[in-house]
């Protein structure tokens, strides 16, 4: 018999993998907010209190907002608190709901892939034009977390699609 993993196997390995981004993304999202908090006290008080600034602040305290807005929104999609749109108000059986939850999601699926293409090709241009930004940093760089975020989304909905196909029989209807 041939050793590999097969099809539960890899659904947990994923959700393990799952679970330690979802614990990465958190301490990103407060050292983010953190910094952020820090940063704009401090450009705060040195211009009110010495006429000074900071000149990097306002770009970075940008490129933070950036950050979190879209890990943000991965962490949104691991707990399914993502924004849907319900199209039907049926109320249809378990496996109808079931199938309805997998288009939906492998639906959001297609939509996230589709912008991770386009936010590679974005930031792959971008190094190849050479922005920077504050502290001399290419800008490629604190813009990677566009396509990161939306391959850890398209990630995330193929495993809520799977989920929503393999609940346990008990979730499926009754026979008549």
């Amino acid at each position: 018999m041939a050793e590999g993993l097969h099809g539960g196997q890899v659904v947990r390995l994923w959700e393990r993998l799952d679970a330690a981004i979802g614990r990465l993304e958190m301490a990103l999202v407060v050292f983010s907010l953190g910094l952020m908090m820090v940063t704009a006290f401090a450009q705060i008080a040195l211009r009110n209190v010495m006429g000074v600034g900071l000149p990097w602040s306002e770009p970075l305290v940008r490129y933070l907002v950036l950050w979190v807005g879209f890990i943000g929104a991965s962490l949104a999609t691991r707990e399914g608190r993502h924004i849907t749109i319900e199209v039907f108000k049926l109320q249809p059986s378990a496996t109808g709901r079931r199938y309805l939850t997998a288009v939906s999601q492998l639906c959001a699926l297609v939509v996230c892939a589709a912008m991770t293409w386009a936010a590679v090709k974005f930031v792959r241009d971008d190094a190849q034009i050479g922005h920077r930004t504050f502290l001399d940093l290419p800008t490629w760089i604190l813009e990677s977390i566009i396509p990161a975020a939306f391959a850890v989304m398209s990630l995330r909905f193929l495993l809520r699609a799977v989920r929503a196909l393999r609940r346990d029989a008990a979730l499926q209807d009754p026979p008549p």
